[in-house]
């Protein structure tokens, strides 16, 4: 026999229910990457999109840079996009976070080979320097530079890089194609502003990051441009960061912090000297930006629980199942009304059938009666097995009535007993 019911039902849905939220709960999380317009970033942000696993959890989407006058971290501020590659020269900005260093900017300061070879004053006293336009990063720390020296002649800037200048300053990643594939670069000299090992005895590199917290200290070795560095070359670097709003979900950027060091080798394997080691000073470095939460937790391997992780699904799993369990009280309450009303239909039978047969009544009428009560009977015997009767205070009241009804019916005809 059947014992489908409403609680079978209620099971099955629940089961269902979990199962389509445990298929949520393996959806991809999409984040969207500004766009920057370096071409160096730009193709990286391609790789980056291209090579996130999708068994990660994570698509990175690129979206163009905004189309006003809003600069990317104004953008991102305001909610245009997720992430973004920054400077770490920018001011400090309250709602944006680091996530984690990229990849270095290097400082070039090159002239010709007297110039370079003498004290960082021989070089830019009365020099005309090509610095790049105003407000880029190359001219905000020659000018920083610049203001820091006590120079008799000074030194001017200017934003033309064919107005012969005696000073150039790049910013850039280490590219050797690109720099030794530059004529404008030919019979020059990278300056050097010190020997490598002489950083934390006090040197100009020391003073220089000291007043400039943001750069460190960065070795270009010999050779690495061929005769622009005959020898090693002492330098400084900036950090591209890949950076965040501050109300970025802490889990998402935990799963970026491990996705993307998962991919630095791959990111950087035709460009090696790029690829630069997360060490674990990572949190105590000089960040213009704070750490994300989420970045910090993983740097400290505090991997969100379970529940952390899973928290907006438990939440969407509690309220279906306090839906289920008041929609399942409801569901068993219509239920019992159901049944209730099926037991008073034997009521009412059973009371039609002994009032019928009147006292003077022959054995024939009586006999009728009584096969219709006993067939009553074993019908809602069948019903209870089915569980369309409940075996309550209901049904021992139908018996009850019934067998009275037979002893009543019987007794006319001389019988004692059902």
């Amino acid at each position: 026999m059947s014992r489908s019911g409403p609680g079978r039902a209620a099971i099955l849905t629940l089961v269902a229910a979990i199962a389509n939220l445990t298929a949520c709960s393996r959806s991809v999380t999409e984040v969207d990457l500004i766009m920057s317009e370096l071409p160096m970033e730009q193709a990286i942000a391609r790789k980056i999109a291209d090579l996130v696993d999708e068994d990660s959890g994570l698509k990175v989407n690129l979206i163009p840079p905004p189309e006003d006058s809003r600069s990317v971290l104004d953008a991102l501020e305001q909610g245009y996009g997720d992430i973004a590659f920054a400077p770490n020269t920018n001011q400090h900005r309250d709602t944006i976070t680091t996530i984690m260093p990229i990849y270095p900017a290097v400082l070039h300061v090159g002239s010709i080979a007297d110039r370079a070879d003498g004290s960082l004053e021989e070089l830019l006293d009365g020099a005309k320097v090509f610095a790049g336009p105003p407000g880029s990063i190359p001219r905000q720390i020659g000018e920083r530079i610049v203001s820091g020296l006590q120079l008799d002649n000074g030194a001017s800037f200017t934003a033309d890089q064919d107005a012969a200048p005696d000073v150039i300053i790049l910013f850039a990643p280490i590219d050797r194609n690109r720099v030794m594939g530059n004529p404008n670069l030919d019979n020059l000299k990278l300056f050097s502003f010190g020997e490598p090992g002489e950083s934390g005895l006090g040197s100009i590199v020391d003073r220089t990051v000291l007043l400039n917290p943001t750069l460190r200290p960065f070795v270009i070795p010999a050779g690495t441009y061929g005769a622009l560095t005959p020898e090693p070359v002492v330098t400084f670097a900036v950090d591209t960061l890949l950076v965040a709003r501050e109300d970025l979900d802490e889990t998402l950027v935990f799963d970026l912090f491990e996705e993307f060091l998962r991919l630095r080798p791959a990111l950087f394997s035709k460009r090696p000297e790029l690829f630069q080691p997360i060490g674990d000073d990572v949190a105590r470095a000089h960040w213009t930006f704070s750490l994300h939460p989420g970045a910090l937790d993983y740097l400290q391997r505090d991997e969100p629980s379970l529940i952390e992780r899973y928290s907006g699904v438990a939440e969407v799993l509690v309220t279906l199942l306090v839906g289920m369990v008041s929609g399942g009280f409801a569901i068993l309450k219509i239920y019992q009304v159901r049944r209730k009303n099926r037991i008073d239909a034997f009521y009412t039978d059973v009371i039609r059938i002994r009032d019928s047969v009147a006292d003077d009544a022959g054995s024939e009428e009586r006999a009728a009666a009584l096969a219709h009560l006993r067939s009553l009977r074993e019908r809602a015997y069948e019903m209870l097995v089915d569980e369309q009767l409940a075996a309550d205070t209901s049904f021992l009241i139908f018996v009850l009535l019934t067998n009275d009804a037979i002893a009543q019916i019987g007794s006319g005809e001389g019988q004692t007993s059902a």
